[in-house]
């Protein structure tokens, strides 16, 4: 198929809870789309959505979302979901902007690469991390090889809330727990950072209500740690977790250690959206950058923008099929202990 090129691509939003309001808010912002079609199972949500978007069309279901003349579809309902609405969307010839996770198991993400790349359509998942100030100028001293060889990476995300939708507790409709919730994040940082990576091995205990994690058909973890080797000798090892008493809201913190320098990302104050990033050498310690960017909407702009230039396939999705095989890789390493 032939490259379309579009200055303000024709989106539908499926989905328009927090999550897909705020980054509807976000490409709107930026004046990078026109928000063309809505649909949610709540009309609350669908109203909150409208009001952002008068002209927008109110749809019923995801039926009539896809029989619209769109462009690109971003997609915000629950994990269970998110395979199947991609690859129908895809098989329209509809472009896809999808909530992470893109499938429960490394089975689902695939299928949904292979709809793209039959469709020759782009495909993003909001990994939203990647944006944040703090990470960017982490992975710019990296490639640069300001750290020297990273051979160690201690990434953490406790959430001290937890999720408060029931879906996110039921195994079929999210496909795990807190690794499959925060844990993607934290994966998905480290290989990006070190251009993605082979992975050599995966150990892994994953534990609920404080035991180790029984009947992954029956229960979520709530607690996910998991020790990732990559050739090139570096040991990456995360920690996650839902309703850990960590002291405050949220705990995010990610130290990358080099043979030349280290350097450090944190949030603030137990806030789940300020940051601020150090590069560290011995005891000295240099501001990279300071809390306060609007990085939760960057990733889907950055898609939008790239739809505005052309709707094609892009092959850097297919490393999404990594992240998800480590996802598996640590649901089977903790069923061994």
């Amino acid at each position: 198929m032939s490259a379309l090129i579009m200055t303000r691509p024709r989106l539908g939003f499926l989905g328009v809870g927090w999550i897909g309001r705020h980054r509807m808010e976000a490409m709107l912002g930026s004046d990078a789309i026109t928000v063309a079609a809505i649909s949610d199972a709540l009309p609350d949500n669908s109203a909150q959505a409208g009001a952002l978007a008068p002209s927008a069309v109110q749809l019923d279901d995801v039926d009539a979302l896809l029989e619209q003349a769109l462009d690109g579809i971003v997609i915000a309902t629950p994990s269970a979901l998110h395979a199947e609405q991609s690859i129908r969307a895809l098989d329209r010839g509809i472009a896809v902007f999808c909530q992470k996770p893109l499938g429960r198991s490394r089975a689902e993400v695939a299928a949904v690469i292979n709809a793209a790349r039959r469709a020759d359509r782009l495909l993003g998942v909001d990994l939203s991390y990647r944006g944040t100030a703090g990470m960017r100028a982490i992975r710019k001293r990296i490639q640069a090889g300001e750290l020297g060889h990273v051979h160690a990476i201690d990434l953490v995300f406790h959430n001290a809330y937890g999720p408060d939708k029931p879906w996110f507790y039921d195994p079929l409709l999210s496909g795990g727990g807190c690794v499959m919730d925060l844990g993607v994040h934290l994966i998905d940082v480290a290989l990006w950072m070190l251009d993605f990576p082979e992975v050599e091995s995966i150990e892994a205990d994953l534990f609920c209500k404080g035991k180790p994690l029984a009947d992954r058909s029956a229960q979520v973890e709530d607690l996910g740690l998991a020790t990732i080797r990559l050739a090139g000798g570096t040991v990456v090892r995360i920690a996650c977790s839902w309703h850990l008493p960590a002291g405050q809201d949220a705990v995010i913190s990610a130290d990358f250690y080099g043979s030349a320098a280290g350097a450090s990302f944190r949030n603030q104050n137990g806030s789940f959206y300020d940051f601020s990033a150090d590069l560290l050498r011995g005891t000295q310690r240099e501001r990279l950058t300071e809390p306060g960017d609007a990085w939760g909407g960057q990733m889907a702009t950055l898609w939008a923008q790239q739809l505005a230039r052309s709707n094609r396939y892009d092959p850097d999705c297919e490393r999404l099929i990594a992240l998800a095989a480590i996802i598996d890789g640590i649901y089977e390493a903790a069923a061994r202990t």
